[in-house]
């Protein structure tokens, strides 16, 4: 009886904390906030209402209802946004059993869903929100030519379906010597870019056949060609992961005769073809710039980002996957370094706000501080990107989820 008694008391308290938790009211106050949605205010306030923002502007403009808890800080921006990362599919252990990024059965795997491998209770997911990454575009990693479809979450959450903002974002395809195999196809760069076309033309003609009008005539579901028809009928990007410039550009012609729409990721010579990227209206999804210069990244540079944006490109910074450790890589240090290599402070502020969201299709919801969208806000001692500058505060969907100064 005292057993029953102490649950029964046990899950009420849970209920009314987690009540009293999604419930709670703040005001965010910056010495500067950057909203993104135009000029960064000096002396500004945000105010957080049932998850949603309810108000933006300075502080001697803007009432802070009674009782509303007063969080402040130096600068206050967006909660930021990692644009292409492995997170919760990789797993901080590092050993198989957390370590779901990469199926390797097959060559050709589109049908795999991020929703159905991304593990939000993993501690890697906790660590990089205590920098202010409060959402993540993740998937799984490259190493096939194709293997699966990403998705968005929050970085918090129990369930993925607790987290999740958007599934699919993309589908994507490898063309970068990781997709390669050693006595096995795809070889060579010719055998996989003619596999992924041949596996295209399928995915049409398995399109056309599906919507006849004499249902016996249609085929059975195929999953492996649904996936990829939803990229040929323009309802999802083509994610191609693509490093060497031959490579991007084979991206580009495959997008040219198929009519894809493209997100370009990694990019590591996309500095050598400014003027194609430009033309082809495709953003560039640019690889963490600390990563090691070998490979097909041999060539990479730390300007990459300032460039592609002096060209006029719109560019999302990625924490990206690394084969070793450190597995996933905090987007705001990367940041930190295109704000040193000639990317501009705003510039970079916005590749992993609201220039990540429009490109990830959810802009409306995430990306800037203005009324009515999720009340995501990361709080900073200082500048973002100075690596003395902590993380002191964030909040997700209006609660505070870190008060761990990082």
């Amino acid at each position: 009886m005292r057993l029953i008694m102490f649950a029964t008391f046990a899950v009420i308290a849970a209920l009314v904390s987690g009540v009293s938790r999604a419930s709670a009211q703040f005001a965010v106050r910056g010495e500067v906030v950057h909203t993104m949605a135009g000029p960064a205010i000096s002396d500004g306030v945000v105010v957080v209402t049932d998850g949603k923002i309810a108000a933006v502007g300075p502080a001697d403009r803007v009432r802070v209802p009674a009782g509303y808890r007063v969080l402040t800080a130096k600068v206050v921006t967006p909660g930021l946004i990692d644009a292409r990362a492995t997170v919760g599919l990789t797993g901080i252990l590092n050993q198989p059993q957390d370590q779901d990024q990469l199926e390797s059965s097959s060559p050709i795997q589109p049908e795999l869903r991020a929703i159905d491998a991304y593990n939000p209770l993993d501690p890697l997911v906790a660590w990089i929100r205590s920098f202010g990454v409060t959402s993540v575009h993740t998937g799984h990693a490259p190493g096939e030519l194709s293997s699966g479809q990403t998705m968005l979450v929050k970085t918090t959450g129990r369930t993925v379906d607790a987290a999740l903002v958007k599934h699919p974002i993309a589908v994507t395809a490898d063309l970068t010597s990781g997709a390669l195999k050693d006595g096995k196809s795809p070889g060579t760069r010719g055998k996989a870019v003619a596999m992924l076309r041949a596996e295209l033309i399928k995915a049409g003609d398995y399109f056309g056949k599906r919507g006849d009008s004499d249902e016996s005539k249609r085929p059975p579901r195929d999953l492996r060609l649904e996936a990829l028809a939803s990229a040929l009928a323009g309802d999802v990007p083509l994610l191609v992961t693509a490093d060497r410039a031959q490579d991007i550009a084979s991206a580009l012609r495959l997008a040219e005769e198929f009519g894809l729409r493209l997100l370009l990721d990694s990019a590591a010579e996309s500095h050598l073809l400014l003027d194609e990227i430009k033309a082809s209206g495709f953003p560039v999804l640019v690889h963490p710039l600390m990563a090691r210069a070998m490979g097909d990244r041999e060539n990479l540079s730390f300007t990459t980002p300032a460039r592609l944006r002096e060209a006029g490109i719109m560019i999302g910074l990625a924490g990206g996957f690394e084969g070793y450790v450190p597995k996933v890589r905090v987007v705001l240090f990367e940041a930190g370094i295109a704000a040193s290599f000639g990317l501009s402070f705003e510039d970079t502020l916005r590749a992993i706000t609201i220039d990540a969201a429009r490109i990830l299709g959810v802009a409306d919801r995430i990306g800037s501080l203005e009324v009515g969208k999720d009340a995501d806000v990361a709080l900073y001692d200082g500048d973002p990107f100075e690596y003395t500058t902590h993380c002191v505060g964030v909040l997700i969907d209006g609660v505070l989820v870190s008060e761990e100064t990082k």
